[in-house]
């Protein structure tokens, strides 16, 4: 489970300070996919951000699977983000030297020391990732050798490699055209229920809002509820 709760984010600009998000409230529970929409500039990345404690909010709290990370020293909630948090960016930013299945194994190799079993855990299971996003068969191609929708299938399973509680997600359709859109879109959808994380997903392409449990808007830094399949 992840929960905004009351957050406010506010950036400098020159003498004054601006509102990128403004007393939000939002919550993500395992197995439901909650899709963040609104317009450019609304402050949806502001708020991804914030999910990801990459940044930390002006005011309120972000809870990740019962830690309130706005509580972590830097290096805690780099721990939190490394053990707790799956990302997906909206380029797969994969290693070009690397195989579909060393871009998944490599998850295994961060950390630090007293972490060799949960490595080997990791590596046992890229095979089962990759089956699971459909890679099995190109499993030793490198990103030159993929297509589009594939190596975003290889984002999403290294994301998930470290069996994350909260998968966040981050226009992942932008650079597919609709038919890869779609599969990526069902895919998340289905994962999200198979291995109950709670996922918040940014995009700006409704054509793919059937796929979300639940839809909020972001405008001028505020969120509202807009649809809910779940309640």
């Amino acid at each position: 489970m992840i929960l905004l709760d009351d957050v406010t984010l506010t950036y400098p600009d020159g003498d004054a300070r601006v509102t990128a998000v403004d007393r939000v409230t939002l919550e993500g529970r395992p197995g439901i996919v909650t899709g963040i929409t609104g317009p450019s500039g609304s402050g949806k990345s502001s708020l991804l951000a914030l999910a990801a404690t990459l940044i930390r909010p002006d005011s309120g709290r972000v809870i990740v699977a019962g830690t309130d990370a706005t509580r972590l020293s830097a290096s805690g909630a780099t721990a939190l983000r490394r053990d707790r948090i799956g990302i997906v960016f909206q380029q797969p930013q994969l290693l070009p030297a690397l195989t579909a299945r060393e871009q998944v194994r490599v998850m295994a190799e961060l950390g630090g020391s007293g972490r060799r079993e949960r490595r080997s855990m990791v590596r046992s299971r890229v095979d089962e990732l990759l089956d699971a996003v459909g890679l099995g068969a190109v499993a030793d191609r490198r990103p030159a050798h993929l297509s589009g929708g594939q190596r975003q299938r290889v984002a999403i399973a290294r994301a998930l490699a470290h069996e994350p509680r909260v998968l966040l997600v981050d226009e992942p359709t932008s650079a597919l055209d609709s038919a890869r859109g779609t599969e990526i879109m069902a895919l998340l959808s289905r994962l999200t229920r198979e291995r109950e994380t709670a996922t918040l997903l940014v995009t700006h392409d409704l054509v793919h809002a059937h796929a979300l449990d639940e839809m909020v808007e972001v405008v001028d830094g505020r969120a509202a509820l807009v649809t809910s399949r779940t309640r």
